[in-house]
C-alpha cells in the first residue's frame, strides 16, 4: 500500500475502471443450481458505486477468464462495457481495450484478486487488489481494500477515486437533493 499523497496522484487521471469478475465482483465461489447452471453473487454496493462512477461519464469494463450469462446480465444493468469473458491472456485484451478506448495505462485503475490479474496490475495507473487476494495480488496493488472481493471491494476503490477526484461529495450531493416535487 502506498501513502495518501501517492495514491493521490494515481487516482487523478483515472478514467476506467478494469474489473475482474470472479474473487472481484463476487466472492470467488462458484455455485452450481440442481440443473447445472452456474449461479454467481453479486454485492448490490458495488453496484450503487458503479451506477454512480456512470453517472459521472467515467466508464468501466469486465475482464475475466471464465465465460457466464450472469456477467452478461449483470454488465448489462449496469451499463458495463466492454465486457470481455473467456479471455486466457489478459494483457492481450487489456491492451485491445486500452487501445479502442483510446486510453494511456496511467488512466486505468484495474482490479483483481489472483495471479492472472498481475499482468493487469502491473500495467495501470492504479493497481488494486481486494482484502482477500492471494499473496502476490497484494504486493503488486497500488491499494489493499477493506472489503473483501464480492463484499463491496468494487465500491470502495470507486469511493477512493472519486474522494481524490474531488468528485465524492458532489455524487453523494445528489443524493441528498433528491426530494418529492410536493415536499
Amino acid at each position: 500500500m502506498q501513502g495518501k499523497q501517492v495514491l493521490t496522484e494515481r487516482c487523478a487521471d483515472i478514467a476506467m475502471l478494469v474489473l475482474d469478475v470472479d474473487g472481484v465482483l463476487t466472492d470467488g465461489r462458484i455455485v452450481y443450481d440442481d440443473s447445472g447452471k452456474e449461479l454467481k453473487f453479486f454485492h448490490v454496493r458495488d453496484g450503487s458505486g458503479l451506477k454512480t462512477w456512470r453517472s459521472l461519464g467515467k466508464r468501466a469494463a469486465i475482464i475475466t477468464g471464465r465465460t457466464s450469462r450472469a456477467v452478461e446480465i449483470r454488465a448489462a444493468e449496469l451499463q458495463i462495457e466492454p465486457v470481455i469473458q473467456g479471455a486466457p491472456d489478459k494483457l492481450t485484451a487489456y491492451q485491445k481495450l486500452l487501445q479502442a478506448a483510446g486510453l494511456q495505462p496511467q488512466q486505468v485503475c484495474c482490479v483483481g484478486d489472483d495471479l492472472p490479474d498481475l499482468p493487469l496490475l502491473g500495467n495501470c495507473g492504479l493497481a488494486v487488489a481486494v482484502a482477500d487476494a492471494c499473496a502476490e495480488a497484494r504486493a503488486n496493488a497500488h491499494y489493499v481494500t477493506r472489503a473483501a472481493g464480492g463484499w463491496g471491494a468494487v465500491r470502495e476503490t470507486i469511493e477512493l477515486v472519486l474522494r481524490c477526484q474531488d468528485l465524492w461529495q458532489s455524487a453523494v450531493d445528489s443524493y441528498r437533493k433528491q426530494r418529492l416535487a410536493d415536499a
